[in-house]
């Protein structure tokens, strides 16, 4: 792993499953224009979900495979699914273009806290249970993958306090304009104001 310089950045947006964190991430990104790391995953596209644009969706040999030769800097096991982002996927964006942001549960955003230190800035994105049972109900998620996602709601607003940034998403463009304000420090543009 190369040093990273000092306007290098992983902006990590987390959050509980169903809480718009995606969405969200990606409108940020588009925003900013930076680019974003995408995971690889073992279970099959939900709809709307495009492979290499929402996850590099492989099949779990190919996972196993690359994880054999130590490819992942995170791997998660979750809802008998694998999700894991590549070292040399975050080292190719950095030369490339040194910022980039991705989305994780907790637990990666965690681990990359742990490996880059203050070059993350973690993003928690967040809404109430009920909204977030709504949310995933209208994507046509199962009844079985809501309430195993709402089994998981307490511990994932449980890591709130350990990020750098929270915001209750509601209202995606409100959302999104705070974000956007929030991350202007870290990116140090220098925007000037045109009328």
């Amino acid at each position: 792993m190369g040093e990273l310089q000092d306007r290098e950045l992983i902006f990590v947006f987390t959050g509980p499953d169903g809480s718009g964190r995606k969405t969200v991430a990606d409108s940020v990104g588009t925003t900013f224009g930076i680019p974003k790391v995408v995971s690889y995953a073992t279970r099959k596209p939900r709809s709307g979900e495009i492979d290499g644009q929402d996850y590099h969706f492989i099949s779990a040999e190919q996972y196993a495979e690359m994880e054999g030769r130590d490819e992942f800097i995170e791997s998660v096991a979750l809802h008998n699914c694998r999700y894991g982002l590549r070292r040399d996927d975050i080292e190719h964006s950095f030369q490339q273009d040194g910022c980039i942001y991705l989305i994780v549960n907790p637990e990666g955003a965690e681990i990359l806290k742990q490996l880059y230190g203050h070059h993350v800035i973690r993003i928690f994105i967040y809404a109430d249970r009920a909204t977030v049972a709504e949310r995933e109900e209208r994507q046509g998620l199962s009844q079985e993958l809501i309430q195993d996602h709402l089994s998981h709601y307490a511990a994932a607003m449980a890591y709130q306090s350990a990020c750098e940034h929270a915001f209750e998403n509601y209202d995606l463009a409100h959302t999104v304009f705070d974000i956007t304000n929030t991350l202007e420090a870290y990116l140090q543009r220098n925007l000037v104001e045109r009328d």
